[in-house]
């Protein structure tokens, strides 16, 4: 069950994140979901302990950890925009 609840979590965390990036149009939902739990896992080992709190792939959904998920998948977008286009954006 906590695995569902990851997925729909970090697709959610991944959506929010690509269009405060501007790139919804670019990437289905496969690919935004995929965004959502890398950026949370990113988050997990970086910012979680910088913050305080459990990260989002324990199982433990605070605000916290919503938040800093949502930080990590943002940054992923970022690095990966860079890589790409040569510009964050």
């Amino acid at each position: 069950m906590t695995l569902l609840l990851v997925l729909i979590v970090g697709g959610i965390i991944g959506w929010l994140a690509s269009m405060v990036m501007r790139t919804d149009g670019q990437q289905g939902i496969i690919l935004n979901v995929v965004v959502g739990i890398v950026g949370a896992l990113l988050a997990g080992f970086l910012i979680t302990p910088l913050i305080g709190g459990a990260p989002i792939t324990s199982g433990s959904f605070s605000a916290m950890s919503l938040i800093s998920s949502f930080i990590g998948a943002v940054v992923l977008l970022a690095i990966v925009n860079l890589f790409r286009r040569g510009a964050v954006r």
